[in-house]
Order: structure tokens, then sequence, then C-alpha cells
């Protein structure tokens, strides 16, 4: 955690090629669907996803792998980034708790019986893959039968789609369960996840053994956002380095004409 948040620099924005940012997570259909759509009829680049440099010419994702696939698939060539360092105090890596709701938890402890390479405990168990607290009380736990990480992220993957396709999923930092249920009177079960390393994140990307979409959550201090960067300039033809030297440049406009902010404390966005 950053211990003075006065001292957060600013953001290190950088166009790269889109092929060059390596996903650690797979992509939500779901999610990038209508954001392709917007993308498609939209004149600015509000939200720049966030990236570690590899220093090898390549990008760990770290958040908005949604951008990232919707660009992709719409043909664009180059991407809009922020360049975060997860040496730094800058970047808090935690994870993003799944609250399954309007959904049956005897169907879905049964879907979670069926899938191959897991087991399903009673009580908690540290080591676990995954933990679901259900409603009722009950804890469970789910240990992946698998020898590497592009096979037990693969079961991960599997025990969320067995929710995510079949029950409405909400993502919460929160984890205390009379506060979860209070707040989401139709959930019915509460699936936990470990704390994963920096190392595990990039290796994740760099093996292509993607973890669930949401499940890892990046707090990034210093975060670029609403920038209302034109699309035009990252669908034009010119090289990449022409295409910096451009958003530099119209970088230095925003800090000259006051358009920049900086909010220091945490913040609850209702309109998202």
């Amino acid at each position: 955690m950053i211990s003075n948040p006065a001292s957060v620099p600013p953001p290190n924005l950088r166009v790269v090629r889109v092929n060059d940012v390596l996903p650690h997570e797979r992509g939500d259909i779901q999610r990038s669907k209508p954001l392709m759509e917007r993308l498609r009829q939209a004149e600015y680049f509000t939200n720049p996803p966030v990236v570690a440099d590899l220093a090898d010419g390549h990008f760990v994702l770290m958040d908005g792998s949604n951008r990232h696939i919707s660009l992709k698939t719409l043909g664009y060539k180059h991407i809009m980034v922020q360049i975060a360092d997860y040496d730094s105090d800058c970047v808090e890596l935690g994870v993003w708790q799944h609250i399954v709701a309007d959904w049956d938890e005897r169907r879905f402890l049964r879907m979670l019986d069926d899938i191959d390479r897991i087991n399903v405990r009673d009580g908690w168990d540290s080591n676990a893959a995954a933990q679901v607290l259900l409603r009722g009380g009950p804890v469970y736990s789910i240990n992946a039968v698998a020898d590497s990480l592009a096979e037990r992220n693969a079961v991960l993957r599997q025990v969320v789609e067995s929710y995510h396709n079949n029950a409405t999923l909400y993502r919460s930092p929160l984890s205390d369960p009379g506060l979860i249920w209070s707040l989401f009177p139709s959930g019915v079960a509460l699936v936990m996840f470990p704390h994963y390393q920096p190392q595990d994140i990039i290796d994740a990307a760099l093996e292509a053994a993607f973890l669930p979409p949401g499940v890892s959550r990046h707090i990034i201090h210093g975060r670029a956002l609403n920038l209302n960067y034109p699309l035009a300039y990252l669908r034009s033809a010119l090289p990449l380095a022409a295409k910096n030297e451009q958003l530099q440049e119209w970088l230095r406009k925003q800090y000259a004409q006051r358009s920049v902010r900086y909010y220091a404390e945490a913040t609850y966005h209702f309109d998202e």
C-alpha cells in the first residue's frame, strides 16, 4: 500500500502494438460484446488498460482485458496503455470475490461435482484453488487435481464457467459474509479465491495459462481515467514512434490547459 498518496507520479502512458500485450485472464465475452459496439461508434478512448513492462517488447495486462480484446477484434494494430511497475508502491494485487446469485445452491454443488479434476471437500483449506461459502453456512474447498499452472487455471476456469453461464455473477472486494448477504439478497454462494503474487500473473500471461475473468484485482494508484483520447489517432496509419510523439504532444496540451486532476482519496463510484 502506498505510504504517501501525494507522491504518486503522473501516469506513464504509451502507445504499443496490440499483439504485444499479453492477457493473464480469459476475456469475458458478456462484457466485451457491448463494449465492442460502443467502441465501434465512439470517437474517444477513455480508460487505457494497465500493463506491466516485461522489458522484452511485451507487456502483461494487469487490468482492461475486455478493452484490449475489443480493440484487437475491431482490427486495431495499436492501443494506448498505462504502464505500472509491480515493484512500486503504486500497484496492489488482490482478488475479487464472486457472489453467485439468482440460482439454486444444490444445483450449483451438483455442477461442481460434475467437473473433472476437482475434489469438493467439506471445510476450509488454505491450499485450495477456491472456497465456496453457501448462504446457509456450509463451507466447501475446491481442490484442483493438476500437475501444472495451465491445468490448475483451466480447472478454475471450469469452476467459474459453471456458475457464470447459469447464475447472476457479482464481483466484490468484500469478504464479510454478513455484509455481502445484506447487500445481495439474491446471493446463494460466495466464491473466494487465494491471493496471487505478481509472478503468478506474469506466468499465467507468458504460458497462456489464463485465469478466469474477474478474479485478479489490481489497484493502481495514480490511474489515468476519462482521457477522451481520439480513437482516430490510434486507427491512423502513422508508425508506432510517430503515434507516441503524437500522444506526448497531446498530454502536454492537457497539462497546459489544466485538464488533469489528481484525486488522492479512495472513492466509491455509483455511475458504472
